[in-house]
């Protein structure tokens, strides 16, 4: 077991500095591999709606992380995505629930690579010009989106569970919604959120830390004056819709069950988060004898499952997917719920699941793209890749069946079913 822990030690280390003007560089390098993976990110995501700056409130319409995540890869000159087809780098973005994200992954030419992610994450430009043009390259997508069955079951669970919490509105926010953006209201974004304090690079493969380093300090990147500090909203209890059902052109019924959880923070929420993803594959993972039945009978497709979401002021876990009898197959889940609560945890299945859970942490570091995505996720949650594991060791049978107490209760949950559309003469 030392053993073990020491190799997890090891493929776990990595560099770390905090420079004058607040920016965290982290750097894992990775001597024999021919990739180098980079996230340049931000702890800002489609749910951080509201803030001071230099006392002045904001409030943003939804979707406005997510519009500038489009408009931040183009400057007056062009777009990176254009330098770096031409280094032979590829490059993406995303926007999340709580931060915002800009990728590369390159064999080559790290330098210069490295050189476009930070001049053009770092250095806004917008006109009048390009956010009308961008409002509609989005309302394109939004309505691609709408058109995304798996999608709306999420948002429309969200939408249930959630009362005012900006969770419920959609990442991309709506075609209303984004034709309020204006380059004012970005500029100051900006200023809040992706001030140096608030941004990580994170870097992995084949690399060094004085690689990157010497990038940062090519970029000069200034540091942002002022204060800029968070707006929380206030979520009443309870949730505010426990059914919703609607119709699509899917050709198979689809269910959602969303359970609203308590929020944590500081220790409590990585054993947390722990706990919720041990407690969606004990209750419908590919192990479970839930699931097997399900999938057995034909009631379920191979992508229904479980998952969990923890955020700062948010806890939500939901299982779904495609079913034909989606009232069965929810009475079949909050039975296995209530069964598991009053029988207890089988330490077989709990010992498989975490074990799974494990598998998955330690493949992490296998590949640079995880690494560094592993390097970024956990810094912005105030830990490193190796308490993730440590903490995952730690959780027993016991800590997840006293979850089970007030966690997934009935009476906190919501479902969402669509149904297919009605042909004519059905």
């Amino acid at each position: 077991m030392k053993q073990a822990y020491e190799a997890i030690e090891r493929a776990t280390r990595f560099e770390k500095k905090v420079l004058d003007n607040g920016l965290t560089v982290l750097v894992h390098p990775m001597p024999g591999f021919t990739g180098v993976h980079a996230i340049y990110g931000t702890h800002f995501g489609s749910v951080d709606r509201k803030f001071l700056l230099d006392g002045k409130p904001y409030e943003m319409p939804a979707g406005t992380a997510h519009f500038l995540e489009h408009k931040m890869f183009e400057n007056e000159e062009g777009d990176a995505f254009t330098l770096y087809a031409k280094t032979g780098a590829s490059a993406n973005a995303y926007t999340g629930f709580d931060r915002t994200c800009y990728i590369f992954t390159a064999t080559d030419r790290i330098d210069e690579n490295l050189d476009i992610l930070l001049s053009f994450v770092s250095r806004p430009y917008f006109t009048d010009e390009t956010v009308h043009k961008e409002q509609g390259i989005i309302g394109q997508e939004i309505k691609m989106y709408d058109d995304a069955a798996e999608w709306r079951l999420m948002f429309s669970l969200y939408d249930c569970l959630y009362h005012a919490h900006p969770l419920k509105d959609d990442i991309a926010g709506t075609v209303e919604s984004i034709a309020e953006i204006t380059p004012d209201l970005l500029y100051r974004c900006t200023q809040a959120f992706y001030r140096p304090q608030n941004m990580t690079l994170a870097v992995a493969g084949n690399v060094t830390m004085e690689t990157v380093m010497a990038a940062v300090e090519r970029a000069k990147i200034a540091p942002q004056p002022g204060t800029a500090e968070r707006v929380g909203v206030s979520e009443p209890s309870g949730v505010c819709c426990k059914h919703r059902e609607f119709s699509m052109a899917i050709a198979k019924p689809m269910l959602g069950l969303g359970f609203k959880e308590a929020p944590v923070s500081g220790e409590e929420r990585l054993k947390t988060e722990l706990i919720c993803e041990v407690l969606t594959e004990l209750v419908c993972g590919s192990m479970t004898p839930l699931y097997r039945k399900l999938y057995d009978e034909g009631l379920v497709s191979s992508g229904f499952s479980g998952e969990s979401l923890v955020l700062d002021d948010a806890v939500t876990i939901c299982f779904g997917g495609e079913t034909a009898k989606p009232e069965y197959v929810r009475e079949l889940l909050l039975a296995e719920i209530d069964r598991l609560r009053k029988e207890g945890i089988d330490e077989t299945l709990f010992k498989l699941c975490k074990n799974q859970l494990y598998g998955e942490l330690i493949s992490g570091l296998e590949a640079v793209d995880d690494v560094a995505a592993g390097l970024f996720s956990a810094h912005q949650r105030k830990r490193t890749p190796a308490q993730e594991i440590e903490a995952l060791a730690a959780i027993t049978k016991e800590d997840v069946q006293s979850a089970l107490n007030t966690m997934l209760l009935e009476e906190n949950s919501a479902v969402v079913i669509i149904r297919p559309v009605q042909k004519e003469g059905e």
